[in-house]
């Protein structure tokens, strides 16, 4: 395999990035189950701007091999007003939603294009996004079991854990909502 080089973005510096990684969004979030179109790509970018000017501690990495983006993962500090917690389908409990804006990173996104996944390109990713992060746990929403079986068989060899269901919007399909506790000993970062 080709060297993959790993680049990280943080805050402002991720804003030139965007036309970089979006031909890899494309292409990964054309296939099903997503079948993205335009509108879902334009709503993407909207939303990538909007969280780059509006969250704290917004990280971006993106995999590149010979320049070309073969993959990307992005997140953010979870503030103390989020409404992250509000979407799950089955309330947690206070101790457990309460945010500080210093407690939870949530990953966003993570992708890599076909041709250079399996290849632990994700995992690189992943490990290289939460690096010196200074919070107690991670969070990210992913497609159920059925439709994401090698994703949800990676985070659960990361680490991660189902705390429940969530549906963050209308049209949205319903997700599994992961954590991976940082705290606990032997917690993984890859």
């Amino acid at each position: 395999m080709t060297e993959v080089v790993y680049e990280r973005y943080e805050g402002p510096e991720a804003a030139g990035q965007l036309d970089a990684f979006l031909p890899a969004y494309e292409e990964v979030y054309a296939d099903p189950p997503y079948c993205e179109g335009p509108r879902d790509v334009a709503e993407f970018i909207d939303h990538y701007r909007q969280q780059l000017r509006t969250r704290p501690g917004f990280r971006l990495v993106l995999a590149r091999v010979g320049g070309e983006v073969v993959g990307f993962t992005y997140g953010y500090r979870l503030p103390a007003d989020t409404g992250w917690w509000g979407n799950l389908l089955e309330p947690m409990p206070e101790e457990f939603t309460r945010e500080t804006g210093e407690r939870t990173f949530a990953v966003i996104e993570l992708a890599v294009r076909k041709p250079w996944r399996r290849q632990g390109v994700a995992a690189g990713l992943h490990a290289r996004l939460l690096d010196g992060l200074a919070v107690e746990r991670v969070t990210l929403t992913m497609r159920p079991e059925v439709e994401a079986v090698p994703a949800q068989s990676a985070y659960a060899a990361w680490g991660y854990r189902k705390v429940g269901r969530s549906h963050p919007w209308p049209e949205a399909p319903v997700y599994d909502a992961m954590v991976l506790d940082l705290r606990t000993p032997g917690a993984s970062r890859t």
